[in-house]
């Protein structure tokens, strides 16, 4: 690769040229065939007076890149979205610039893949009810990418915001999947439950979720805020992408630690899952719980490179 001019690759484009099952595969493939996010470039996070700056460069095989994202809280109250970004995509042996992309159109394909990829294996073979605490685009992003892995009965959407939620479910229902407005306590029937919010305390009581079902946490990424509570950790089998990262940004891991209800060592890396290096315990609830890494992005776009 050795061109001088970078594609620009719109959001529109991004999602037209690689669907959620391939997002997903690309996802599962790279992490078998030897990524491993242990080694992934560190992220860099600085506070801003109306938000937070990332940074997240990221290198595997062919190639390398770097998403320069924005998180502004205060902007879906100005009818924004909360995440902006560029993603810029080089080729590894030369460095030269080959794309342009879309961050926030990457960033919201690629958080519901990462979760599927690894819900493929933590998730019950039957789901009759999935349960989604938020409805911006990561719930509707993670409703798409749970039925791509699973046949879903049905969906209980839960938010802070009823007009959002029910503008959510609407869209839902449009698309044919049986959706309907729901409150925390639907957990206890729940196969797979979904958190996808800006939380920062737990969003509903762990201890009554099933023993065969499957928690995905993706809200927070900040050692003092949480979606799930300690009884919830304490109960499950805890995934996440990987181990360090997780014990440094995941609150939800972080805080049941200091409450007595969990141990670092008990975290397991996604890879070692998906390689078969540790086995899935069914005998009780399983948690992925996610904070993003640079890999992730990475993964993503050069496949989106590669397809188009």
């Amino acid at each position: 690769m050795t061109g001088s001019s970078i594609n620009w690759i719109s959001g529109d484009e991004l999602y037209a040229t690689l669907g959620m099952a391939r997002a997903i595969r690309a996802i599962q493939r790279d992490l078998v065939a030897g990524l491993d996010p242990a080694h992934d470039l560190s992220r860099v996070i600085d506070d801003l007076e109306h938000g937070q700056l990332l940074y997240m460069p990221s290198q595997f095989g062919e190639f390398v890149g770097a998403k320069v994202s924005t998180v502004a809280p205060q902007n879906p109250a100005l009818g924004l979205d909360r995440i902006h970004g560029v993603y810029v995509l080089m080729d590894a042996v030369t460095l030269v610039p080959v794309a342009l992309m879309d961050g926030q159109a990457l960033t919201a394909l690629r958080t519901p893949a990462v979760s599927a990829a690894i819900a493929d294996h933590l998730a019950p073979e039957d789901v009759e009810h999935l349960v989604v605490f938020g409805s911006g685009t990561q719930a509707w992003g993670h409703v798409e990418a749970m039925r791509t892995i699973r046949d879903v009965g049905r969906v209980s959407i839960v938010g802070r915001d009823v007009r959002r939620g029910e503008a959510l479910v609407e869209r839902l229902v449009a698309s044919g999947v049986s959706a309907r407005l729901g409150h925390a306590d639907d957990v206890a029937d729940a196969q797979v439950v979904v958190c996808a919010t800006t939380a920062r305390t737990p969003l509903f009581d762990g201890s009554t979720v099933p023993d065969d079902a499957l928690v995905v946490a993706v809200g927070s990424h900040e050692p003092d805020a949480r979606e799930l509570d300690a009884s919830m950790i304490a109960r499950a089998q805890v995934v996440v992408e990987d181990v360090g990262v997780a014990l440094r940004e995941a609150g939800d891991l972080i805080m049941a630690i200091g409450e007595g209800g969990f141990r670092a060592t008990d975290a397991i890396a996604m890879r070692d899952v998906l390689t078969g290096a540790v086995r899935v315990d069914r005998t009780r609830p399983r948690v992925f719980k996610s904070s993003g890494m640079p890999w992730q992005d990475l993964v993503v776009a050069a496949e989106i490179y590669r397809v188009r």
